[in-house]
């Protein structure tokens, strides 16, 4: 699978608005075929700071990339952002969560 995060630094102005304006764009790839998972957090130390994890079959990631919703999320969302998103993309093995080996919850 393809395993992506990506962080967002959004103007303080719009941090609380940030699901709200992602809405569209999340529910459209959430229903991509391909699409593992798509899963917005906010961050405990910094309130303008959105993180999105995200997952897609391998052969699914073209096309996530190349839909119409993506381009108009990359052509509205940085009117919102303080700056370009970091990003980490990688193909890494298996097409989902495993348990934690470290720890273990009865």
């Amino acid at each position: 699978m393809i395993f992506i995060v990506v962080k967002f630094k959004v103007k303080p102005e719009h941090a609380d608005q940030w699901p709200e304006l992602t809405r569209e764009f999340t529910e459209a790839t959430r229903a991509e075929a391909g699409n593992l998972w798509f899963d917005w957090s906010r961050s405990v130390d910094d309130p303008n700071e959105y993180v999105l994890v995200e997952a897609f079959k391998d052969d699914a990631a073209e096309a996530h990339v190349k839909s119409d919703h993506f381009a108009k999320a990359m052509s509205e969302q940085p009117q919102y952002l303080q700056e370009t998103p970091r990003i980490i993309s990688r193909q890494i093995d298996g097409e989902g969560w495993d348990q934690m080996g470290e720890m273990t919850v009865a």
